[in-house]
């Protein structure tokens, strides 16, 4: 049984919908959040990047970071950019990018649930990465960056929202980064109830992307409860900012890989001890995979498709029988020698939105070889949250990006 409610949103002032909200903070550098708001001083990322209104050279973890991060959140609100509904809402929230479309629910979850792992975790997260969140969650007393959920379809959430989007006007309309970002204000008292009553038959809901801004947003909640020991478990604080998606809207897109040399071996060399695991076949063009267990890979400007042998995979091991594995354990270890892809330096990741031309672009600049991967499935994570395990390093990837600003929950 999942917690999920609505809750009084600060949120851009119509006439700002479009100037406030922002990519999240750990898209860019804070040298490229610099350059994406001049002549924007209404943009979020001076919120979650607060350090680009600080002297250059700023260390990004210092004290004026996340005060100059409150400061700016203030102010938005004081000035009104920054508007507060009366009463606790769902916000429907719709994107569409490339023709496709995905429709979400922002609400507050519990960190109870968290803790409980009715919200079920697939990554590790990291201390100093947390740490920050942490910090910044607590000195702006509010969640700035929603946590992007998914569940399980409720056909009933479903017919709610799609009847509340074909009979009310949205709120917001706009483009951003060639997203269009559209939202419906739910503020209607019996449907927000109905929708919250409704997520109680939701048995889990699993973490899709922001790890680590979840477990900060739980640890600051917790530590508000030490500091109030006389809490209900109602307070703001027990709960953080999250826009929920149901599983049949959601596209994972493929997180390839590009790796600098061959380990010693000639081309030759190489592909004949690819044939121990794998059908190597020859393409005459780009190659992407278009099943589980095949790979495209590109050498040169020679494209070749890789095929895994039957009875290989272990197919019972939800982390054993994904793509990112299979390349890891048959290929990318044994052949190429890379024990470890999160800490050895001959690897890079390269997101499927920058398509099979980046491959060919870093292997004709920086690498010798690039896969293209077939893309883990929304079940596949799932799977591997239901069963307590952790997914391999750039699993996913995850587009559009959810923008921050657009909803504002503030823990007192």
């Amino acid at each position: 049984m999942a917690v999920f409610r609505g809750f009084k949103a600060f949120r851009p002032a119509q006439s700002k919908q479009a100037l406030i909200p922002a990519l999240p903070y750990d898209v860019m550098s804070s040298d490229e959040a610099r350059e994406m708001v001049k002549n924007n001083p209404l943009s979020f990322l001076h919120v979650d990047k607060a350090e680009i209104d600080l002297p250059l050279g700023t260390d990004i973890y210092d004290d004026s970071v996340y005060n100059k991060a409150n400061e700016n959140l203030l102010n938005l609100e004081k000035t009104g950019s920054l508007v507060q509904d009366e009463k606790p809402c769902f916000y429907i929230y719709k994107q569409v990018m490339n023709g496709r479309s995905q429709v979400g629910i922002a609400g507050c979850a519990s960190i109870d649930d968290y803790i409980n792992n009715v919200i079920k975790k697939h990554e590790h997260t990291l201390a100093k990465k947390e740490q920050d969140r942490i910090r910044h969650v607590d000195t702006c007393n509010a969640n700035t960056g929603p946590i992007f959920l998914t569940y399980r379809k409720n056909n009933q959430i479903n017919m709610i929202l799609s009847l509340w989007m074909n009979e009310n006007k949205p709120v917001y309309n706009f483009n951003s980064n060639g997203v269009l970002q559209t939202v419906w204000v739910i503020d209607d008292e019996k449907t927000v109830e109905n929708i919250s009553s409704l997520f109680k038959d939701v048995s889990a809901m699993y973490i899709a992307d922001g790890h680590h801004r979840c477990a900060s947003a739980v640890r600051v909640g917790q530590m508000r409860r030490d500091e109030n020991g006389d809490y209900t478990g109602e307070e703001e604080f027990n709960f953080f900012l999250a826009v929920a998606f149901p599983d049949e809207e959601l596209e994972i897109m493929d997180y390839n890989r590009v790796v600098k040399d061959l380990n010693g071996y000639t081309e030759e060399e190489f592909l004949k001890a690819l044939e121990k695991d794998f059908i190597v076949s020859e393409k005459r063009e780009k190659y992407h995979p278009k099943r589980k267990h095949t790979f495209g890979m590109l050498i040169g400007k020679q494209w070749y498709s890789l095929e895994l042998k039957d009875g290989i995979a272990d197919e019972s091991n939800p982390v054993a029988r994904l793509d990112v594995s299979i390349l890891q354990n048959y290929l990318l270890d044994p052949i190429l020698g890379i024990k470890n892809p999160k800490t050895d330096d001959r690897i890079d990741f390269i997101g499927g939105i920058r398509g099979l031309a980046e491959l060919e672009k870093r292997v004709s600049e920086d690498m010798k070889i690039a896969f293209a991967m077939y893309p883990t499935t929304v079940e596949d994570l799932m799977d591997i949250a239901d069963a307590d395990m952790i997914m391999p390093p750039k699993s996913t990837w995850f587009e559009p990006k959810l923008l921050s600003g657009l909803f504002i929950h503030h823990l007192s």
